[in-house]
């Protein structure tokens, strides 16, 4: 039987909305946290995770739906976790050997990738039953969307740590890249909580509130459109 008459039509438009907002790994399904809150006292160190991330998203869920006719469904989950295995084990060769000072620095969390719900769950609900572009589309959006949380919240306990932004970019883009660093305040004591482990809480409560918010906010004139459209039609005569 013909693919396309087994599978629904893709909407990327909706696979972006729902990597970057709807359904967003962090905001939204609440998986990935252990990596997300470790390591994201700095810029440099939420982007090189957050990069590793979105390259196992796409490999993985790119595997994982060029095989999904071939796999029997008893052993699924086992072959996507040795498919997501493999991924990390070269994104993690490829930063031992590159990016060696930034591997140290992330250490751990890097194999921890594997353990990522996120990724898993990725490639359980959507890439296991859609063809190959939209799959690797999916995994690039969530990745993204995993990525610029830890950007933010990144960058929220570096200004409020270390009153720095940007501050060992060389350990990513090269020597070239030690003036990338930003002083935002001169001779800052700095605000220790902010870089230990209840500062990285305290701030995704931060953003988790923040989205709330304005998910309300964008929400309120829907509603009020539904409202007005109820009492017209029940002040309309038959």
């Amino acid at each position: 039987m013909p693919e396309n008459s087994t599978v629904p039509r893709v909407n990327y438009p909706t696979i972006t909305k729902d990597g970057l907002w709807h359904n967003n790994p962090v905001l939204i399904q609440m998986l990935g946290l252990c990596p997300l809150l470790a390591v994201s006292n700095t810029v440099i160190n939420a982007l090189g995770l957050g990069l590793a991330t979105i390259l196992v998203l796409m490999v993985s869920n790119g595997s994982v739906s060029l095989i999904r006719h071939i796999v029997r469904p008893e052993i699924r989950l086992p072959v996507f976790v040795l498919i997501i295995a493999s991924a990390v084990t070269c994104i993690e060769l490829v930063m031992h050997a590159w990016f060696f000072d930034l591997y140290q620095i992330l250490g751990i969390f890097i194999p921890l990738i594997v353990t990522n719900c996120a990724i898993i769950a990725r490639a359980e609900a959507f890439a296991s039953k859609n063809p190959l572009l939209p799959s690797v589309y999916d995994g690039f959006m969530m990745g993204v969307g995993f990525t610029l949380v830890l950007l933010a919240l990144g960058a929220m306990r570096e200004i409020l740590g270390f009153g720095t932004l940007f501050s060992n970019a060389h350990l990513m883009f090269g020597e070239a890249a030690r003036d990338f660093s930003i002083v935002l305040l001169e001779d800052y004591a700095g605000f220790l909580i902010a870089i230990l482990p209840p500062g990285a809480f305290m701030g995704l409560a931060i953003l988790l509130a923040l989205k709330n918010y304005l998910d309300l906010r964008l929400q309120q004139p829907v509603q009020k459109q539904q409202s007005d459209a109820m009492t017209n039609m029940q002040e309309t005569p038959l």
